[in-house]
């Protein structure tokens, strides 16, 4: 299948053209595996995420409606994804309420020198409640009341999850420079 516009892509797709499919995986899966690593504790984690978000997509393409970005709809089922993933994983399940949170800044100049996949491996150390809020409100760009629906948690767990991931998280980023990852 040569090089087609994403609406035609995505027509083909909805056909059930097997090989548009396999297009449209082989141009969204790194993407898409990014996010599912960000959500993930594991590698492994990652690849069952991705494979259940392309199963997803693939089931419920034909309500895109081509109403706006594709790849912005394909990130939010692959979140979604993520989280329903870690919802099912009952060992996962801890979240402290604390009314009041703060803030602790992210000063580390160590950040700003990491590569990619040290700080994916810093974020995968952190505990799941933690990763997911960190992900949802710095990168998903979500409101803590938003977040708290989306993983059934207080306002105020998910400012507490947010304050406890940044410490936790310069504390990884610490120790992986410790033992100098690679």
């Amino acid at each position: 299948m040569g090089k087609i516009s994403e609406h035609e892509l995505i027509t083909a797709c909805l056909s059930g053209d097997g090989k548009a499919q396999k297009q449209l995986y082989d141009q969204y899966n790194k993407v898409m595996f990014g996010i599912c690593l960000r959500y993930s504790g594991t590698y492994d984690e990652a690849k069952d995420i991705l494979q259940d978000g392309f199963v997803k997509v693939f089931m419920k393409m034909h309500q895109f409606g081509f109403q706006g970005s594709f790849e912005g709809w394909m990130k939010r089922i692959f979140v979604n994804t993520a989280l329903e993933y870690y919802r099912s994983q009952k060992n996962h399940l801890y979240h402290e309420d604390v009314s009041a949170a703060e803030t602790i800044e992210l000063v580390d100049s160590t950040l700003e020198r990491m590569e990619l996949k040290e700080v994916l491996k810093a974020l995968q150390q952190l505990s799941p409640g933690y990763r997911n809020v960190l992900n949802l409100f710095i990168i998903e760009g979500y409101s803590h009341a938003e977040i708290a629906s989306m993983l059934q948690i207080s306002e105020g767990t998910s400012k507490s999850q947010l304050s406890r991931a940044r410490a936790a998280l310069v504390e990884a980023i610490g120790l992986l420079h410790k033992k100098g990852i690679e």
